[in-house]
């Protein structure tokens, strides 16, 4: 189950209410009496990985909220993924947010969840990125971690990742390890460097560097490198690495493949919200 209980959730779920309702549903309260009562069920319309049920109480807080899933779930067309009873006025006005969040937190799970089945048995494993939609990347990185994905940094402050642009700004792969050696760093804090040619890969290893990132390389290559690196360093593929690909590049005996894609381009899961009055 996914716990929505950090202030940066629930943040996020009021600025997506505010967002929707603004001054008030004037469909909603045109149309409907404000003692009327109603039952909405949630439905999967297709097979997908849940992500973001937990989500619903906040949403519906004047109602009574059962949820039949989980973050996690797997689930098939047709199963019911919640049901919400209480005054039909909350339930219509909170619908659209509740499925906005609820298929895209899905949609992200069930991409999460394929790659993750696809690298099955290769002892890869698969990790999300920080190209997550701004403001919601606790969540997103919480619904790729519902389909099975690792999380990588959750930002700026709690790994060192040293891209192309810091070595060339620190003056070399060496320069920048140094760098980072010699600022203090707290032991637990992570520390990976991207190489883009053989001879920085050298130099990195050379230097000491115990988490290499190999972007944008062919299976072919990548397996060349880490036959190379043999086990001085863990390895991370990246760069374009797709659906269809990401296999080959977990056969290379690469630790981990990370992913833009699980959360830059997942499709949003399909779900509907029918209502009936009691």
């Amino acid at each position: 189950m996914m716990d929505v209980s950090h202030p940066e959730i629930v943040d996020a779920v009021h600025r997506a209410l505010v967002e929707d309702i603004g001054p008030g549903d004037v469909t909603t309260i045109l149309c409907v009496p404000d003692e009327a009562r109603a039952t909405g069920r949630m439905l999967a319309q297709q097979n997908l990985t849940l992500a973001g049920v937990e989500l619903l109480p906040l949403i519906f807080s004047d109602c009574e909220v059962r949820l039949k899933h989980g973050s996690g779930d797997r689930l098939v067309a047709g199963d019911e993924v919640a049901v919400a009873t209480g005054p039909a006025r909350s339930l219509l006005t909170g619908e659209r947010t509740a499925l906005n969040f609820v298929q895209r937190l899905s949609g992200i799970a069930t991409l999460a969840s394929a790659y993750v089945q696809a690298v099955e048995g290769t002892g890869c494993r698969i990790l999300d990125t920080r190209k997550t939609t701004p403001g919601l990347r606790r969540l997103e990185k919480m619904a790729a971690a519902a389909g099975g994905a690792a999380n990588h940094r959750m930002g700026l402050y709690d790994a060192v990742l040293i891209k192309n642009n810091h070595i060339a700004a620190a003056g070399g792969v060496r320069e920048a390890l140094e760098r980072v050696r010699q600022g203090g760093l707290p032991p637990e804090i992570d520390v990976e460097i991207e190489v883009r040619t053989r001879v920085e890969l050298e130099e990195a290893l050379q230097a000491g560097a115990k988490h290499v990132l190999l972007d944008n390389l062919e299976p072919a290559e990548a397996r060349e490198w880490i036959v190379h690196i043999h086990g001085r360093a863990t390895v991370e593929l990246s760069g374009g690495i797709r659906l269809d690909t990401v296999r080959a590049f977990a056969e290379t005996g690469a630790d981990f493949v990370s992913c833009g894609a699980l959360t830059h381009s997942a499709p949003a899961a399909d779900l509907n919200f029918r209502l009936e009055l009691v």
